[in-house]
């Protein structure tokens, strides 16, 4: 008897995220001698910022080694407040605020929260696939919205705002963005914001990992600027992306107070707490010294304008000019070959880890995702192996 098939069928929809696929497989031919360059997971290549390891290394040292409150302790969570108000001008309760192991708790638990047999959730396409995966997991029907080259990679508000209707429960936005690297014009949130007002039972959920990683004239604009859909707005940030902290496994989570009870119940039900000195280090990444974190974006950016520029000397390849996170995302269609040919044909042929388009919804066919965290000399040889090839 082969158990899977006696597994619950929900499980079936479970998708998954190729990025840590292609990395096994960079991983594996790098252990058999070839010369890998990974330009496919998406995490920055600095180290934790060294003020935050000590803080995390002194608070086991101070003994904080048991549970903390589900929702965080306290003092990271009014720091987050501190922070938003600071960098937006917006009053945030920290009773809002739940620490959770890793951004896409929060991706998972907006899908519980809305998601159900007979509904509809609205989520960007290319997108990050967690998106699509927990959305079809909760039961609710998926429904992809295009983020199109012609726009920058935007969106159009109303194109979403054309796609609510008596069954849409939720609707996923990203800027900046993964994988185009495409920033929201504030115009298009603010349209979305005011074209909401007339679907009072729809929650939005903002994605705003990438948020201080912004390098073009479309600066960021967060959702929390909008004081009429605040309560029903789902906000999505964390550590991993600004501080370099992809492996302490730490974000957050600011819920409306109807939704926020729920929430809290969620996290005691699948994980009780965040790791106590994970919380301490998150604390002094807030409340430390934000040099790293200007390094960083300014590091990025200036790896993206050598990339996608070099990327547009390729035959058959186009590339926009990114304008947050740190990715690129060029058009292959003029190679003739598919998305995962071009990802396969990278990495087992000439070692460059890349991420089909596919990968990240149907929108994506005729590109691939390049990540800028790598050096400036991987990222050049990388193009150099690539431009002999096409």
């Amino acid at each position: 008897m082969n158990i899977i098939h006696h597994t619950a069928h929900r499980n079936l929809n479970l998708g998954t995220e190729t990025a840590f696929s292609v990395l096994a497989r960079a991983n594996k031919l790098a252990s058999e001698g070839k010369k890998i360059i990974n330009l496919g997971i998406g995490q920055p290549d600095f180290q934790t910022p060294e003020h935050i390891v000590e803080a995390g290394i002194k608070a086991l040292r101070d003994g904080h080694h048991g549970y903390t409150q589900s929702t965080g302790i306290p003092q990271l969570r009014e720091t987050v407040s501190d922070d938003i108000e600071r960098r937006h001008k917006v009053n945030i309760s920290p009773d809002q605020i739940l620490i959770v192991p890793g951004g896409k708790v929060i991706i998972f638990f907006s899908a519980m929260l809305m998601g159900e047999k007979n509904k509809e959730i609205l989520y960007p396409n290319p997108g990050f696939p967690i998106y699509e995966s927990a959305i079809n997991y909760s039961g609710a029907k998926a429904v992809p919205y295009k983020l199109s080259e012609d726009m920058g990679f935007s969106f159009s508000a109303d194109d979403i705002l054309k796609k609510i209707n008596k069954n849409t429960s939720l609707i996923i936005i990203n800027s900046p963005a993964n994988p185009t690297g495409g920033v929201v014009p504030k115009i298009e949130l603010e349209k979305l914001a005011k074209g909401l007002q007339e679907y009072p039972n729809v929650v939005l959920m903002s994605d705003e990992i990438y948020d201080q990683f912004c390098f073009g004239e479309d600066n960021f604009t967060t959702m929390l600027s909008f004081p009429e859909i605040r309560d029903r707005l789902i906000i999505l940030n964390g550590w991993s992306k600004t501080y370099a902290m992809t492996g302490w496994r730490l974000g957050y989570g600011i819920f409306p107070v109807k939704l926020y009870e729920i929430a809290e119940k969620l996290a005691v039900n699948i994980h009780s707490c965040v790791n106590a000195s994970a919380q301490f280090a998150a604390l002094e990444a807030l409340k430390g010294p934000q040099d790293c974190v200007s390094h960083m974006n300014n590091t990025f950016k200036k790896r993206a304008e050598i990339m996608y520029t070099q990327l547009n000397e390729i035959e058959g390849f186009t590339c926009q000019k990114p304008k947050g996170a740190f990715y690129c995302f060029p058009n292959i269609t003029e190679t003739n070959k598919s998305a995962t040919e071009i990802q396969n044909i990278l990495l087992d042929q000439i070692g460059v880890a890349t991420v089909a388009g596919t990968s990240f919804g149907k929108f994506g066919e005729g590109y691939i995702r390049l990540s800028c965290a790598n050096s400036e000399e991987a990222i050049e040889e990388a193009i150099l192996r690539i431009k002999t090839t096409f």
